[in-house]
C-alpha cells in the first residue's frame, strides 16, 4: 500500500533543492503524493527541525512518511536512520537530534539504521554533500511508494541509541511555573512555550486575569509584566501583551498584531526560560 511522503529542511525554496528532491521521488514512483512541513527551518537548526516534526505529525495519516534533513553533519559518520513512532508514522533523518521531540512526547516503537550505500540514488555515489536528494528523498520515495518495506529498511538499534537533544521540561515550584521558550509562531512573532495547559491550569488563573510573566536569558532579565490571559488575540488591544493555549495546547505570549520576538529579541531554547506566576 501506497503511503503519503512529507518533506521538510533547512534548504528553502529559492534553489533547486527541493525540487530536485522531489524528483527523485517521483522518479521512483510518479504515482506518490508528496507534501512539505516546511523547508524554511534555520540552517543548521536541529532544534527547530526535531520541533517541526513534532507540530505536524501527529496530524497526518497512520502510515505517512517524513523525511527530514537539517544536516550541518553531511558526509561525515553520523548515522541514517529510519524509524516507526507509537502512533505508526515513519520518519527518514539524519540520527543528530532530529527525534528528540518525537521521542520524548510521542515515542518511537522501533528505529532502524540503513547503509548510505545501499539506500541511495544510482548514479549517485561520487556526491557527499546533498544526502536529502541522492539518500534521503531515495529511502524515503521507495518507503512510501512500497517498494521497500520497514524490515527491509536496515537492521533493527535500539530506540536508546538515538542522539537526543537535552529538553527542558516544565515544572512548577511553589506558586510560580518555570518553563522555556521552545519554539516561535514564526511569521507572527509570537512564543510558544513548553508549558502545557494542564500545568498552567494549577495556578488558577481565570480568563480575563492577569498572571506575571518573567522572561530571562541565562539570569539577565529580558521581560518581566503583568500580562493579560486570554482566550485569542481579540481578547487584547492592538499591540497589547497577551498569554494563551496555541494550538498544541501549550501557553504562548503574544503582542496583538505585532511580533512579540523581535520587539524584545527574544529567541528560543533551554536558555531561554519563562516564569508564569499570579498578577499581585
Amino acid at each position: 500500500m501506497k503511503q503519503l511522503l512529507v518533506f521538510q529542511s533547512d534548504f528553502g525554496l529559492s534553489d533547486g533543492a527541493v525540487s530536485a528532491m522531489y524528483g527523485v521521488a517521483l522518479s521512483v514512483d510518479p504515482t506518490l503524493k508528496i507534501s512539505n512541513n516546511t523547508h524554511d527551518i534555520p540552517t543548521f537548526n536541529v532544534w527547530e527541525g526535531s520541533y517541526r516534526l513534532l507540530q505536524a505529525i501527529s496530524y497526518w495519516p497512520e502510515g505517512t512518511v517524513f523525511v527530514s534533513v537539517v544536516d550541518p553533519g553531511v558526509g561525515c559518520d553520523r548515522r541514517s536512520i529510519v524509524v516507526k513512532t507509537m502512533d505508526g508514522h515513519y520518519v527518514v533523518t539524519p540520527d543528530n537530534g532530529t527525534l528528540s521531540h518525537i521521542k520524548n512526547k510521542i515515542g518511537i516503537a522501533e528505529a532502524r539504521l540503513f547503509d548510505e550505500s545501499v539506500n541511495r540514488l544510482p548514479r549517485s555515489g561520487e556526491s557527499y554533500t546533498f544526502h536529502g536528494r541522492d539518500v534521503y528523498a531515495y529511502t524515503g520515495a521507495r518507503l512510501a511508494s512500497g517498494k521497500i518495506y520497514f524490515e527491509e529498511v536496515g537492521p533493527e538499534v535500539p530506540v536508546d541509541s538515538l542522539i537526543e537533544l537535552p529538553l527542558f521540561e516544565a515544572y512548577r515550584s511553589e506558586n510560580q511555573i518555570i518553563g522555556i521558550i521552545e519554539i516561535l509562531d514564526i511569521c507572527f512573532g509570537n512564543l510558544w512555550t513548553n508549558i502545557p495547559r494542564e500545568l498552567f491550569k494549577e495556578l488558577d488563573i481565570a480568563l480575563g486575569e492577569k498572571a506575571w510573566v518573567k522572561i530571562e536569558k541565562e539570569g539577565i532579565v529580558v521581560y518581566e509584566e503583568e500580562v493579560l490571559y486570554g482566550r485569542s488575540f481579540a481578547d487584547s488591544q492592538l499591540e497589547e501583551a497577551i498569554i494563551y493555549m496555541n494550538s498544541l495546547d501549550h501557553l504562548g505570549i503574544a503582542l496583538n498584531q505585532k511580533s512579540f520576538a523581535d520587539t524584545y529579541t527574544i529567541g528560543t531554547g533551554n536558555e531561554w526560560h519563562i516564569t508564569i506566576g499570579k498578577a499581585l
